[in-house]
């Protein structure tokens, strides 16, 4: 198989989306482009019930082909971990999968392999899963009530990124957060391998009151493009491919 980028939108929000459009339909697009977008809603360590605005986690990642969790403060760090590597390993089993219908035909799926051949299928899997390329643009909503998890979702990237940068293959993080006051997000980090400047960001952080994840999301999306334009030239000289699967 030829080694592409798997191409992750991470978003980290604590509410239901209250502005501009619709974040389901905005991730079907992102997905459709080649995007996976994976949504973890963080919930007060002492909150005893989920608000309504949550249920729209699982709605809009089922969407854009990615994984959801629900999870409080304390359990943030090893979610980001979780999450990000069960979409890899979500989106390569697909990537495999098409390429047996290829090979073996429309009906032949994984599921239909003898155990076997299903173990073999997932020692591949699980070798893209350490040697691919990887882009993650993290999506943080810095809506008021979000204030209080702010130094958490810091401490999780900066674990997220000592966990993946184990891996063989190159990785990419940005950081974006929503809302901002003149457009639909504001680049806190420009694509880097390490997330280790992270402190340096947090504390700029200004809280808003709405929660406009759709266009948020939207804007999200193009900044992979930009990265593909404007990013070659800058790393022409690393041995890093901007293609995708």
């Amino acid at each position: 198989m030829k080694k592409g980028t798997l191409k992750q939108i991470l978003l980290l929000t604590d509410g239901c989306s209250n502005q501009g459009e619709d974040p389901v339909a905005v991730a079907a697009l992102a997905n459709n482009q080649g995007i996976t977008v994976n949504v973890i809603g963080v919930l007060d360590d002492d909150q005893s019930e989920q608000p309504d605005g949550l249920e729209e986690v699982e709605a809009i990642a089922m969407s854009g082909g990615g994984v959801s969790q629900i999870v409080y403060q304390k359990a943030l760090s090893q979610t980001v971990q979780m999450v990000t590597k069960q979409a890899m390993t979500q989106t390569l089993q697909g990537v495999v999968n098409q390429e047996l219908k290829q090979i073996l035909g429309e009906k032949q799926t994984f599921e239909e392999l003898p155990p076997d051949q299903r173990g073999e299928v997932m020692e591949v899997v699980e070798d893209l899963g350490e040697t691919c390329d990887l882009e993650v643009l993290v999506l943080v909503d810095t809506s008021a009530s979000m204030t209080p998890k702010l130094s958490t979702v810091k401490e999780a990237l900066f674990d997220l990124s000592l966990s993946l940068n184990a891996r063989s293959g190159n990785n990419r993080f940005s950081i974006f957060c929503f809302p901002n006051k003149i457009k639909p997000i504001q680049k806190l980090m420009d694509w880097t391998p390490e997330l280790d400047g992270i402190s340096k960001v947090f504390p700029k952080l200004a809280s808003g009151g709405i929660t406009p994840t759709g266009p948020a999301l939207k804007e999200a999306m193009y900044q992979f493009g930009k990265k593909s334009l404007f990013g070659s030239m800058k790393h022409a000289s690393e041995p890093y491919e901007e293609t995708g699967y």
